[in-house]
């Protein structure tokens, strides 16, 4: 009997000393506030807002110390909204990523599953909507893909990252489409960052095949052939270029993208010029704001942002934003995920908390 207890003791503390080189981390966020949208089908709105700071999420990460600094990682992250209650995509639970893979501190990180593409890893942090912390300042459309929404993730794709070399990291992704037809929804892309002390750049590039466009946000209703309610691009090449400085109490960021469409013979490019500061009043209080135009087949959206964000903890803030888009002649204002305008302009005031754990 006691060479059983004494058995058991020392399997346990095997089993505690293995657990003792693994991590699990559950983390999330929830944002709801209020808003005022001045024209949507040519009526104003009043409604509850959610996920506008940062995207209603949860989600797990988790490692394991392998030795010799290799570890296994992986994520699983869900969308959801804070308002409803419901996911962010349909019948799909890990709707914003889903990997696993290795990490070498020599080597860099090869992972697979459902992951973001670098457009949104590294161009994303350089934009007006990124920095200044509002979801609708996100382009027209989002077909740059700045912004994690449930079409944006590569799907069965396998992605690397390089090691930090002297400031620079270099990435490089592949999606496999999954049918017999090789090319038929294949992804790939890479990248290529900096950063060095207030100093921030980054580019990608990006080619993807039968992608699915949320193009009917934008206010077009038909689009080289299609109905824009179920646009697919037969091909998509997405690139761009940022960078961000930062100076005593002031940040100041520039990014541009370029989206070329093609489908049924057409081809058209997605432009976006995208700029803009933030200045730390306080430790606690920051003025944030910046601007964007975006041109498509004729059509421009411009649009301008200013808000200002209150840290109550490092864990919760208040914030307010206002916003105005103006569109060209050809075009319907319709800030991303608002609903479109009537007319060619359209302003939104809100505000709201958010809560990260």
């Amino acid at each position: 009997m006691k060479h059983f207890i004494a058995a058991g003791l020392t399997g346990l503390c095997a089993v505690s000393s293995a657990w003792a080189q693994s991590s699990v981390t559950l983390y999330g966020s929830l944002d709801a506030g209020v808003a005022y949208v001045s024209n949507v089908g040519g009526h104003s709105k009043w409604m509850e807002e959610q996920g506008n700071m940062q995207p209603d999420r949860w989600g797990l990460r988790g490692q394991e110390d392998l030795g010799d600094g290799l570890k296994a990682i992986f994520q699983l992250e869900n969308g959801f909204y804070t308002n409803t209650g419901a996911m962010a995509k349909a019948n799909t639970l890990f709707n914003r990523q889903a990997y696993v893979g290795l990490s070498s501190d020599r080597f860099g990180t090869l992972t697979l599953g459902n992951q973001t593409p670098f457009s949104f890893d590294t161009l994303g942090p350089l934009s007006t909507a990124y920095l200044a912390a509002s979801w609708y300042a996100f382009h027209p459309g989002n077909i740059d893909q700045l912004a994690d929404t449930g079409v944006v993730p590569y799907n069965n794709s396998v992605k690397y990252r390089s090691p930090n070399w002297y400031g620079f990291t270099a990435g490089a992704m592949f999606g496999f489409g999954n049918s017999t037809n090789f090319s038929n929804g294949r992804t790939m892309g890479f990248s290529i960052s900096y950063a060095n002390g207030p100093f921030k750049a980054g580019a990608t590039w990006s080619n993807e095949h039968n992608r699915t466009v949320s193009m009917s946000t934008t206010g077009i209703t038909t689009f080289q052939g299609q109905a824009a309610a179920s646009y697919i691009a037969d091909k998509v090449e997405n690139m761009g270029i940022g960078a961000s400085y930062s100076f005593g109490k002031v940040l100041v960021h520039g990014l541009y993208t370029r989206t070329k469409l093609q489908s049924n013979g057409y081809s058209d490019t997605f432009q976006s010029y995208d700029a803009g500061a933030n200045y730390q009043m306080t430790s606690a209080n920051s003025i944030v704001g910046g601007a964007a135009t975006t041109s498509l087949s004729g059509r421009r959206w411009t649009q301008l942002m200013i808000g200002d964000v209150y840290a109550l903890s490092k864990s919760t803030q208040v914030y307010v934003n206002a916003l105005y888009e103006h569109a060209n002649s050809d075009a319907q204002a319709a800030f991303f995920t608002a609903g479109v305008s009537s007319g060619r302009n359209q302003t939104i005031v809100l505000t709201g908390i958010h809560h990260s754990f």
